[in-house]
């Protein structure tokens, strides 16, 4: 208990620096921002600002772009509730009270239950990856490659079975990504791979290049394409601050989403977007009268919302403690760790004790901003809903184009963005997701250097995966998982809850 008092002490030490205090508040603003305006996202945002981190502190530019993370949440619900679009996918369940409630002249009460909602889930959230980081990093120092394989092996699991649409097209995009993860120069026989004769290539792929291509232009060319129709909530807002019977109905849905959001979001593969839709299904099942869900029930806002943002934060307990992404955002911040020289894992705590506990820290700064910072400025978050999407797409572009040519100084990275967003928008066009392929490239080459170690040392016998107690329950978990994803009753519950 002491030493973690200790250890957040010397987390806040870090990140009330004014410069920290500074990025995170960008961080959260941007987050905000970008969650406000339907058809940019947290993924495609990061991936843009990658190249823009390379002259920060690793730790000022993590607690950036969690900001980013975390603060999209909350910019995704006030679009959910005024506007009836979601920002964030994770946002879809808000609209069906949220924006009730503003059609119904409470779009502040709506808006001032989810913020309240967020901010103690958020705290909440980050207090339980304090608690788990020691514990969960003690562990992870115990793994072998065997145990770390099989770790990553049910991580990758977990990504196809949690990832929209067809399992067998989440299945193609994650050996799309462990295949591009190979690109480069194999570091044991120093033979080049899959090059094609691009001498730029022979380093491997640059993770921001296929990120930005990816999410960034892919993202772009979709939103080019879709018509844009919002229905802007008209009536005034009223005011925030809920009365004391709206709070009396929050504050079982607020507790029940905070405990299901933030044990969801620990899942890997993207276990966070089922959080909301958990939190939706359990307050509905457990009201007197579940007539009143989508009519504007105000528990069909605290109780989604709360896990929402929970488990955006706990989220990042597999990435700190074990160096495994559970979603693409996370996978950006593995890049991200990557480009400023720290290996993502569990030696990040005793190497780097400032970055660790300082952006831990950094969550409740970041928290307490959003609160603070974003109710009074519900008007011009409103205002901003009113630009058209034509008018800033061509600014975004050349961001995109500047900041991955800043990288390198290389004409030809620009270019292999470009093909990455042409590719990433006909993978969209034929209903593949691109998120596990991020996953797969980012485990890539880590689940090679873990496979080869493991067989080296058991002199290439591959039952010491069997033989090997946490590896072969690792693998069964995997194995179970996909199995059971694919009955036809799991795989059609499955279809109907990201159906959006």
């Amino acid at each position: 208990m002491f030493d973690l008092i200790g250890n957040l002490a010397h987390g806040f030490s870090i990140a009330l620096s004014l410069q920290n205090i500074a990025l995170c508040f960008a961080g959260v603003m941007i987050g905000t921002l970008i969650g406000v305006l339907p058809g940019v996202g947290p993924i495609a945002t990061i991936a843009m600002l990658l190249p823009l981190t390379f002259k920060l502190d690793p730790t000022g530019a993590l607690i950036m772009l969690a900001g980013i993370y975390y603060g999209a949440q909350y910019g995704g619900s006030t679009t959910a509730i005024l506007v009836n679009i979601p920002g964030e996918a994770t946002s879809v369940v808000t609209t069906l009270d949220g924006h009730q409630m503003a059609k119904q002249g409470r779009a502040g009460i709506a808006l001032g239950v989810a913020a309240l909602g967020s901010f103690f889930a958020g705290t909440v959230a980050t207090l339980v990856i304090a608690a788990l980081g020691v514990p969960l990093t003690k562990v992870a120092l115990l793994f072998g490659p065997a145990e770390y394989f099989a770790l990553m092996v049910a991580g990758l699991a977990f990504a196809v079975v949690l990832a929209r649409g067809s399992l067998l097209k989440a299945t193609g995009m994650i050996l799309a990504g462990l295949l591009l993860a190979t690109i480069g120069t194999d570091l044991e026989t120093g033979e080049e791979r899959m090059t094609l004769g691009f001498s730029t290539l022979s380093d491997g792929l640059d993770f921001a290049v296929l990120a930005m291509g990816l999410f960034g232009f892919a993202e772009i060319l979709r939103n080019i394409e879709n018509p844009e129709a919002r229905d802007v909530t008209r009536g005034k807002i009223g005011r925030l601050l809920p009365n004391m019977d709206d709070i009396k109905r929050c504050i079982a849905p607020v507790l029940r989403g905070t405990a299901i959001g933030g044990a969801l979001g620990i899942l890997p593969g993207n276990g966070a977007v089922l959080g909301p839709f958990a939190s939706y299904t359990v307050e509905k099942k457990l009201a007197k009268d579940p007539s009143r869900f989508g009519r504007g029930a105000i528990e069909g806002v605290a109780g989604p919302e709360s896990a929402n943002n929970a488990g955006a934060q706990t989220s990042f307990i597999p990435l700190l403690t074990l160096g495994i992404p559970p979603n693409a955002v996370m996978a950006l911040m593995v890049g991200a760790m990557t480009i400023h020289g720290i290996i993502p894992g569990p030696l990040v705590m005793s190497k780097s004790p400032d970055l660790f506990w300082g952006m831990i820290a950094s969550m409740w700064v970041g928290n307490f901003l959003l609160l603070v910072i974003n109710l009074p400025l519900i008007g011009l978050w409103v205002r901003l809903l009113k630009v058209p999407y034509r008018l800033m797409f061509p600014a975004i572009m050349v961001f995109c184009c500047i900041g991955i040519y800043s990288i390198n100084n290389s004409p030809q990275d620009v270019l292999f963005t470009a093909f990455f967003g042409f590719a990433g928008y006909v993978l969209y066009k034929f209903g593949f997701e691109p998120a596990p392929l991020l996953l797969g490239y980012v485990l890539g080459r880590l689940m090679e250097e873990k496979l080869r170690q493991a067989m080296i040392l058991a002199r290439g016998d591959f039952m010491t995966f069997v033989y090997n107690p946490i590896a072969a329950g690792m693998l069964a978990v995997a194995v179970i998982v996909v199995v059971i994803a694919v009955l036809p009753s799991v795989s059609k519950s499955r279809d109907q809850v990201f159906t959006e």
